[in-house]
């Protein structure tokens, strides 16, 4: 590929892509510490309680932390984490991207199988130092985590991603149930899963349950990993992430699926296992992480 922008000065380049110069020069300034600390306990306040709004959560955080905070910027704070209260909301008649949102499917569904119903959301992330967000997608069924990623900005374009690559190494489910983010609420969504011909489901606005598998997955991952094990920087959050997630899928078992394990629900009801032979769980060898290794038979033990 050539490279021809030694040729073009820079403020020519920033007119042909109808750029202002100065943005291209300027650095977001970071959160201060003190808002990061205010950030990770609104986190930890609103995933124990997602109900609560910026009102309450300024309240506790005025007299049970000392902090000396005003409503509007715990508000600000909250829209840069991307969560709001879980609860009823005024003017609801009053609709944004009507024509992106869909009704909820879900109700009085019974759910049977994998790929029938997959559930995908976004959380906020926090680190030692900074923070960043964590988007991942889970079969109902099975509660097997489909697929999973990362990124330090609220884009849609890498939840997308994720989907995509999703599908295609598990197949597409018959219906996706998503909250009404503006990361779903958008013509690349909408457009991606009609062209799949995949059913599109939306939670009611405020409805705390209508996602609440993935909700649930959000409180145990921040729980038993995330606000235990604070990450120093973007490789060290993804290694740990990535560990719980084979230990979450192919380890541990939960007492909502008999106490089953989610890959025996996913892999072995969907016949995923290629050759039971060569992988007693996957098509593919599982990595050595914190979590487990596998011993020659490809058994997966504890560490």
């Amino acid at each position: 590929m050539l490279d021809f922008s030694g040729l073009i000065n820079f403020s020519r380049q920033c007119e042909l892509l109808s750029l202002n110069r100065t943005s291209m020069y300027y650095k977001p300034k970071g959160e201060t510490n003190e808002n990061l600390e205010i950030m990770n306990l609104i986190d930890r306040l609103w995933t124990h309680r997602p109900f609560r709004g910026s009102r309450s959560i300024t309240t506790i955080l005025k007299l049970d932390y000392s902090f000396v905070i005003n409503r509007k910027r715990v508000q600000r704070l909250m829209r840069v984490m991307g969560i709001e209260s879980i609860c009823p909301k005024k003017n609801l008649s009053k609709r944004t991207n009507a024509e992106y949102k869909r009704p909820y499917l879900l109700r009085n569904l019974e759910i049977n199988r994998p790929n029938q119903v997959w559930q995908v959301d976004i959380t906020y992330i926090p680190m030692k130092q900074g923070f960043m967000y964590l988007t991942a997608v889970i079969d109902v069924y099975s509660r097997y985590i489909i697929g999973w990623s990362i990124s330090n900005t609220l884009n849609s374009d890498w939840v997308h991603q994720m989907l995509k690559d999703a599908f295609i190494e598990y197949g597409k489910p018959e219906i996706l149930n998503s909250d009404q983010g503006v990361q779903f609420t958008c013509y690349d969504y909408i457009n991606l899963l009609e062209k799949e011909e995949i059913k599109i489901s939306m939670d009611g606005k405020g409805r705390a349950l209508d996602n609440i598998f993935i909700e649930r997955f959000w409180r145990t991952i921040k729980y038993e990993y995330i606000y235990l094990n604070p990450s120093d920087n973007g490789l060290s959050l993804y290694a740990g992430i990535d560990g719980f997630m084979k230990e979450y899928n192919y380890i541990r078992r939960h007492s909502e699926i008999q106490n089953k394990r989610p890959s025996d629900m996913f892999i072995n009801d969907k016949c995923k296992v290629i050759n039971s032979n060569q992988h007693q769980l996957t098509s593919y060898q599982l990595p050595q992480t914190p979590y487990f290794k596998t011993n020659n038979n490809t058994n997966i033990v504890l560490v």
